[in-house]
């Protein structure tokens, strides 16, 4: 007999088994007109710097709380003191080991040198951003640092477009650095530079001083500020920057109508809708609700649709499908707050239909071995690389969501588990652990970034 929405959610509760029949929560349970749950950025923030506070206290950034270690296959379910399952650890670097004096880490993107084919790690922490060089073996060096622009901030994203950095920060009056990375060719690693804030960059954009996430279309050499502040002209929302030359950025316009995005990606879109082939379509998380947004004309971007779902507590950030019919959304807070489809905790990744771009369908979801929050996911080539704060890099394979949307199809095939202390109890919805992974490397090297730890490098051995 099928389980309903409002049973599985009281044998969440419970503790039982059927909270993982994913078939329960179909397009009609989790259809929604409006998300009177959702907590504001405002609120988040003051539970994440709450509980960072509490972890500082309790030593979970002091100075060698850590231990180094180095390349050690996955057998048997562990790689040393992580779980793990068919995913080996390369190599680690704490944070003190990549300059940082906070020793508190946050996001990660990568680059490839295309003259050299190295790969360089790009470590947000709270005091700056740290380059580190992946070398061929997966091992971690570091090699140089950029410094916050003004204060420390436990927020601080990346993204790359070419061969420039361009690093926000939620600090304030930081702007938007612009750095050359062909800079790194030269750096020593037996002394790293830190480079400086005024001389070493190649513009630093101050139209907005603070923002939560950059956001990339190398297609279109545009860079997107969200969260910038809901006073100022964006409203939060998306604040449009054309780099096509490095040096000269220009400010060509806001998405305000969306009000605060914490984050998005924008695209070419080559979807079933042919009325939006090669226009370039941004699809936000705005706190209570997925927005799509046409902003081919920079100076008059179109809404096409705002939608919410049953649990909605903070829409956090999704990636689309490569054929642009589908996308899997994180929600930061469902777990926490034990709403919805995540009332017993574990990882939930909401499955979206957005093959009428104007109509989004909330048609399935996922649900995770463990319990613990979702933070960011990059889909390539059928798997999800996500991660998970407190249990780690997640690898799902999702090729069968175009067979069967639901989610029931999809199933974990690795994982390493870079915050071992809430093992023990099978996981906890906490802000600990995995901020976020960056899968893209040719060589098949995947980091990982760890708030408390430092950077992990791994490979999925499929």
């Amino acid at each position: 007999m099928k389980a309903t929405f409002a049973s599985v959610l009281l044998a969440a509760l419970a503790g039982t088994s059927i909270a993982q029949d994913v078939t329960a929560f179909s397009a009609d349970t989790l259809r929604a007109k409006s998300a009177p749950n959702a907590i504001s950025m405002s609120t988040l923030r003051e539970r994440k710097l709450s509980q960072r506070e509490k972890d500082t206290t309790s030593g979970l950034f002091d100075l060698n709380r850590y231990a180094a270690a180095s390349a050690t296959p996955c057998v048997n379910g562990k790689a040393g003191e992580y779980s793990c399952n068919k995913v080996d650890l390369l190599g680690f670097l704490r944070h003190q080991d990549a300059g940082s004096v906070t020793r508190e880490g946050n996001d990660i993107w990568g680059w490839t040198d295309p003259t050299s084919g190295r790969e360089y790690a790009l470590l947000g922490q709270t005091d700056g951003t740290a380059f580190v060089e992946v070398l061929k073996d997966g091992s971690l060096q570091y090699v140089s640092r950029l410094p916050t622009q003004t204060v420390a901030s436990s927020w601080r994203d990346i993204k790359v477009i070419g061969n420039f950095a361009y690093i926000g920060s939620e600090a304030r009056n930081h702007g938007l650095q612009i750095f050359d990375l062909t800079k790194l060719r030269t750096a020593d690693p037996k002394n790293p530079p830190t480079y400086s804030v005024s001389k070493d960059l190649t513009a630093h954009f101050t139209g907005f001083g603070s923002s939560h996430n950059i956001v990339a279309n190398e297609e279109t050499n545009l860079i997107i500020a969200v969260g910038t502040g809901r006073s100022l002209k964006c409203r939060g929302g998306l604040w449009m920057v054309d780099v096509s030359k490095p040096s000269q950025p220009k400010d060509v316009g806001c998405v305000a109508e969306d009000g605060y995005v914490h984050d998005a990606q924008c695209v070419i879109y080559h979807g079933p809708q042919k009325q939006y082939t090669n226009k370039e379509i941004c699809f936000n998380y705005n706190e209570d609700s997925l927005t799509i947004v046409d902003i081919n004309s920079r100076s008059n971007p179109k809404q096409l649709s705002r939608t919410t779902y049953n649990g909605a507590t903070y829409t956090h950030q999704g990636w689309l499908t490569p054929d642009h019919k589908y996308l899997l959304l994180d929600d930061e807070l469902d777990e926490q707050e034990k709403a919805g489809a995540a009332a017993d905790q574990h990882t939930t990744t909401y499955i979206v239909d957005v093959q009428d771009l104007t109509k989004p369908v909330f048609k399935g979801v996922y649900k995770s071995p463990q319990r613990s929050i979702d933070h960011n996911q990059y889909i390539i080539d059928g798997l999800s690389y996500q991660a998970n704060y407190g249990s780690g890099l997640r690898v799902v394979n999702v090729t069968s969501i175009n067979e069967d949307d639901t989610g029931a199809m999809f199933k974990e095939v690795g994982f390493f588990d870079v915050h071992p202390a809430d093992d023990s109890v099978g996981g906890q919805a906490t802000f600990n652990g995995a901020w976020s992974v960056y899968p893209y490397f040719q060589s098949g090297h995947i980091v990982v970034s760890s708030i408390e730890r430092g950077i992990f490098s791994l490979r999925h051995n499929e």
